[in-house]
């Protein structure tokens, strides 16, 4: 035998001698000359084919996310207003759908009470355009021309009583002849503007009265349909949404209207009989503001009728501000628990951050449509959601750990 180790030399039938390679002690072949140990040959290009493939695919998929991306940018952006108004075409349809299911009930096709309800809805808007448009739209006019007089006035007696050193209304709004002829060529339309811009609220207002019908009569043929591309425990889930978004945020809407009237009625009728002016478009601005503007709403509903008060008489305005806080407190503790008893309380930083998030989103449609959205959203979290019960704090502090045998230096007995 050589003296090289894992070679052996063997005679052949023709008497020549061949080294043969024999298994080393782990019973593997002894590694070729000049090659690494532990790699194949074309493993690395394997590696590097395997690498390329997968970059290939990260980069592939990186792409369509960017353009899937960009796509639904563009989408919503374009689609914003419409997108608004489906949602505030949602809203109304589950404001009249309990109307509309009494009429169900009572054995009446669900699309027949819906136009009744729509119906009844659009006439008693135009009974109140008839029996106060006419006073509506003087006042505000006159309400308009007005209003910087009236900052004048109220401004001046404040500096006058109090001391201060406030910008009278003409230094803050600088209205002048000038500024008003320069206003109306910079903004006034031509009349194919006026045509166009009828005819777009027009169909807008089509379009949204369309949807809501059809949201509200096909409302669970719609739900059935959805449910259908779900497993049963799914389809329960849909179904106790839906009931949740129907309940919480029609009556949402209902409780706000209801509050707003009232508010509407009772400061008319004060405004009124003190003899403020323009009390109509006051009135119906301290009762819509109030209510569907969160947290701020009630502020700024009585803030300018005080000022319009202000200026004729300056005790009118204190005795208007008086009325609007004792008014807010009646609400709060007497009619507001009774009307909303059924809805979601919401807390006013939410709703008034919602209001925000909309009105950036979908403008002035969103704002209207964020709060019940916030509603129902809360509503389904407090019917999924678990809560758990606070652990009770030991006031006396945790316990303290009992000392190890010898740690106090003392000797273990042996």
């Amino acid at each position: 035998m050589n003296e090289d180790e894992g070679h052996a030399e063997s005679p052949t039938p023709s008497g020549k001698r061949v080294n043969r390679v024999t298994p080393d002690v782990a019973g593997t072949r002894a590694p070729a000359a000049g090659r690494p140990p532990g790699r194949r040959p074309g493993s690395g290009t394997a590696t590097r084919t395997t690498n390329l493939r997968w970059l290939r695919l990260v980069t592939v998929y990186i792409v369509l996310a960017i353009a899937a991306y960009q796509m639904s940018g563009w989408l919503f952006h374009n689609l914003r207003g419409f997108l608004g108004l489906l949602f505030l075409a949602w809203l109304a349809s589950v404001t009249i759908e309990p109307v509309v299911d009494w009429f169900e009930r009572r054995g009446l096709r669900r699309g027949a009470g819906t136009g009744i309800v729509m119906a009844s809805l659009t006439l008693l808007v135009i009974g109140f355009v008839a029996l106060f448009g006419t006073l509506l739209a003087d006042q505000l006019a006159q309400l308009l021309t007005a209003l910087p007089d009236a900052i004048s006035r109220v401004t001046d007696w404040a500096n006058r009583t109090f001391g201060t050193d406030f910008a009278t209304g003409r230094d803050l709004i600088k209205i002048t002849p000038e500024t008003v002829k320069d206003l109306a060529e910079r903004y006034t339309p031509s009349v194919l503007g006026v045509v166009s811009s009828i005819v777009g609220v027009v169909f807008q207002a089509l379009t949204m009265l369309l949807f809501v019908f059809y949201m509200s009569a096909q409302g669970p043929q719609l739900r059935r349909t959805i449910s259908s591309w779900f497993p049963a425990r799914q389809q329960e889930i849909i179904a106790t949404v839906w009931g949740i978004s129907v309940e919480k945020a029609g009556g949402y809407v209902v409780s706000r209207l209801i509050l707003a009237a009232v508010s509407a009625v009772a400061t008319g009728i004060f405004l009124m009989v003190i003899g403020v002016p323009y009390w109509l478009p006051l009135a119906i601005w301290t009762g819509v503001v109030s209510q569907f503007i969160p947290t701020l709403g009630t502020y700024l509903a009585i803030a300018l009728p005080a000022i319009i008060a202000a200026a004729q008489q300056p005790m009118d305005g204190v005795w208007v501000v008086v009325f609007g806080t004792a008014y807010q407190q009646v609400e709060n503790y007497l009619l507001h628990p009774r009307i909303t008893s059924r809805t979601v309380s919401i807390h006013p930083a939410v709703a008034f951050g919602s209001v925000i998030v909309g009105a950036s989103l979908f403008g002035a449609i969103g704002a209207l449509v964020s709060v019940p959205v916030v509603a129902v959203i809360q509503a389904i979290i407090e019917t999924y959601g678990r809560r758990y019960e606070l652990v009770q704090e030991d006031p006396t502090g945790p316990p303290e750990e009992e000392e190890t045998a010898g740690s106090d230096g003392e000797d273990e007995p042996g």
